[in-house]
């Protein structure tokens, strides 16, 4: 006769089907936190990619308002419509992103609300403000490549394309032929 009480199998059972339910649920609250937390990755990265694409859109518009005006001779738009226009784009920024890309966002920022400004140029004597106007305008894209810069290096976005993936390759070394041979066609009727 056997030395296993009656009781003891069903309680070995109870235990393993209790150690079993625990460790499904740690599994599971595993990978719902890796869920998340790659979502909120990607969300945040969304959120701070438009952000920059909006305020890149939105330097864009402002500075071919100032060279449109400039080239029909008429006087810039005020520096309270270029931060009416540019700041709903600019105040995310701010708040998303890093320091590097947010010091290069203010300095465009600051760039084109000069030009926004008043262009007598007060104190200096001999520089007329037409010229000190295309100056500063000749800047801009210089700045805005800063910026761009900063941002494709805080996104982690390369230049250059990603590698291509190698094709397939069957037992023998050759690269199989990733396209259908067409069936050959036959003037039986079906049936």
């Amino acid at each position: 006769m056997s030395q296993i009480p009656w009781w003891g199998l069903p309680l070995v059972a109870v235990v393993f089907a209790f150690a079993g339910a625990v460790v499904a649920q740690l599994v599971s609250a595993r990978n719902n936190d890796l869920l998340s937390r790659k979502r909120r990755t990607r969300q945040w990265y969304d959120e701070r990619r438009d952000a920059y694409v909006q305020l890149l859109a939105a330097f864009e518009r402002a500075t071919y308002r100032l060279r449109a005006a400039y080239e029909a001779g008429d006087k810039p738009p005020s520096a309270i419509a270029y931060i009416d226009q540019v700041g709903p784009a600019l105040m995310p920024v701010r708040l998303l992103a890093s320091g590097p890309v947010r010091s290069a966002a203010l300095a465009v920022h600051l760039q084109l609300e000069r030009l926004h400004g008043d262009m007598n140029p007060a104190g200096v004597v001999g520089v007329e403000p037409r010229t000190h106007f295309r100056e500063l305008i000749a800047q801009v894209p210089l700045v805005m490549q800063q910026f761009e810069a900063a941002v494709r290096d805080e996104l982690g976005i390369a230049n250059t394309p990603p590698e291509a993936i190698p094709a397939a390759k069957n037992g023998s070394g050759r690269i199989r032929a990733m396209r259908r041979v067409p069936a050959a066609k036959t003037d039986k009727p079906v049936g």
